[in-house]
């Protein structure tokens, strides 16, 4: 029986469709179950979720009232997180990408350094947090200390993201900043942070996501409580920590915390939307007005 010959454009073919098959499918895979959580928090926290919800402060353990205390603290310690953390960790990423090479020592430790705080569990950032913020500086349990802790995780991701962004911008961008007299600042600001916006807003959002998130390192720093907070240096309880207080200590607190957790998924995706928003809109400012 004669063999049979099948074309190399066509093998070429066949396995290109299937590639473009397989990633399909991936894409498919990742939204499906984005899709069904946000849909199980819909069914499970709909009914619960009012005005009042999220207007008022949570009374009785968190069965009843709602949960306004509790994004005043989270809206805080977030702030904190990010002013503190977005300077520093884009300083830093200026100077290894722009002033550092590559290949040198100083370079190479501060990226291992990096490395290694981005696996640091966050258990440990809460127990580093409570020792150094709350206990050696005096800020106690406070909105501040959970939103220094925060800060020092985000840093690596920050870092990392920006550093990488900045990196992929062409050379000649920088040489035709020379060519035209540009001072490193003025190439920075007008040429390489607008090129690096994807970039700088994927690990904005990614570190932003974490810090929503965060239940651990909070519970040694900022607290428990959950009343509404009078200022940086009062206790404050964060949304992802009383979601896990109401559906693991509270009998009851399903319905709560179905609400509350359907506040923080719809909370993190308008932030995901505005800081595309912002990243598109830097991109396709004018490169030099």
């Amino acid at each position: 029986m004669p063999e049979i010959i099948i074309p190399v454009s066509v093998r070429q073919k066949i396995r290109d469709f299937s590639l473009q098959g397989l990633m399909y499918l991936a894409v498919l895979l990742v939204s499906a179950v984005f899709v069904w959580l946000l849909a199980d928090l819909v069914q499970g926290g709909m009914a619960h979720l009012s005005w009042t919800f999220l207007t008022e402060s949570p009374r009785d353990a968190g069965r009843s009232g709602g949960i306004a205390s509790i994004l005043v603290s989270t809206l805080l310690i977030l702030l904190i997180a990010l002013i503190a953390a977005i300077p520093l960790a884009w300083a830093t990423a200026v100077l290894l990408a722009e002033f550092v090479p590559i290949d040198s020592r100083f370079g190479r430790i501060v990226r291992f350094s990096l490395y290694v705080l981005a696996g640091v569990p966050s258990i440990v950032f809460g127990l580093f947090g409570n020792a150094f913020f709350s206990i050696y500086l005096g800020f106690g349990f406070s909105i501040l200390s959970g939103g220094l802790t925060l800060a020092c995780m985000l840093l690596p991701i920050l870092t990392s993201t920006a550093e990488a962004g900045m990196r992929a911008v062409p050379d000649a961008y920088r040489l035709s900043a020379a060519a035209l007299g540009m001072t490193r600042t003025a190439a920075l600001i007008h040429l390489i942070f607008p090129a690096a916006a994807p970039a700088l807003a994927a690990g904005l959002l990614i570190g932003i996501g974490r810090a929503l998130a965060e239940t651990a390192a909070l519970l040694f720093t900022s607290g428990y409580v959950d009343r509404m907070p009078d200022s940086l240096l009062d206790s404050g309880r964060a949304l992802a920590l009383h979601i896990f207080d109401l559906s693991m200590n509270v009998p009851g607190g399903d319905m709560p915390a179905y609400a509350a957790a359907l506040v923080l998924v719809s909370l993190l995706l308008g932030i995901n939307s505005l800081a595309m928003m912002f990243a598109h809109g830097l991109q396709r400012r004018r490169i030099l007005t």
